[in-house]
């Protein structure tokens, strides 16, 4: 279990949605320091935060940052994109390019910062990843955040001898700018952010965040036709 109060967090994604409800959440449990980074800093609004530039696809850009956040003991892995490329009549370089965000990006932020957080005596990992990482129904976006919860399942074996304790949080849609396009039952941010910093005080290795994600997650043994009712025989 990961105490957030007196904490070093670093958040990806920090200026928005999500990442921003999660800044907000962790103050208010007293973490001691929260990075937040954005591609733009400025766009980072919260008055206690840090605002940090990081592009989680570009090596040079995470190593800068972690230069800058060395006193890091929690990392949440919360940014991502959502290109949803087809992948029979989409560019490759679509899908691709959401692999380099999504599965990519959160590894190299890891990889650089698991040696401070080891440094600084141990501390924790909040993977972002999705329903849809078990359900193909979004082209690259859902192989992308399958491919993520594979590398959270490793990286939770890796890191364990080594102080580190890893959490996956997977949710359906939250009522952001990302699922503006959704007509249907959303999740806040708020309510998702709480959830999932339950699970890290609590050393949880999965958060499922709503009623769509446990149901899903709990019908991962039945046959094909079960998940993907187009698929049933008449």
């Amino acid at each position: 279990m990961t105490n957030i109060e007196g904490s070093v967090v670093l958040v990806t994604g920090g200026s928005r949605g999500i990442g921003r409800a999660l800044v907000e959440a962790l103050y208010e449990r007293g973490a001691k320091k929260v990075y937040a980074t954005a591609r733009d800093p400025k766009t980072v609004t919260h008055p206690d935060a840090v605002p940090l530039a990081l592009e989680v696809s570009d090596p040079a850009s995470v190593a800068a940052a972690a230069e800058q956040a060395q006193d890091v003991t929690i990392l949440i892995n919360n940014a991502g994109a959502a290109v949803n490329a087809n992948f029979l009549d989409s560019p490759v370089e679509d899908i691709r390019r959401e692999f380099e965000t999504n599965f990519y990006g959160p590894l190299l932020v890891t990889r650089a910062f698991v040696p401070i957080i080891e440094r600084n005596g141990g501390g924790h990992i909040l993977n972002f990843h999705s329903v849809l990482s078990w359900v193909g129904l979004a082209g690259s976006y859902s192989a992308s955040k399958a491919a993520f919860w594979s590398q959270t399942n490793s990286l939770r074996l890796d890191l364990k001898p080594r102080g580190i304790e890893v959490t996956g949080l997977h949710v359906g849609y939250v009522d952001t700018d990302m699922a503006a396009h959704v007509d249907g039952p959303k999740s806040t941010p708020e309510s998702v952010a709480a959830q999932a910093l339950d699970g890290i005080e609590s050393g949880a290795f999965e958060v499922l965040a709503d009623d769509l994600t446990r149901q899903v997650k709990a019908g991962l043994s039945a046959e094909g036709g079960a998940l993907y009712p187009q698929l049933a025989t008449a």
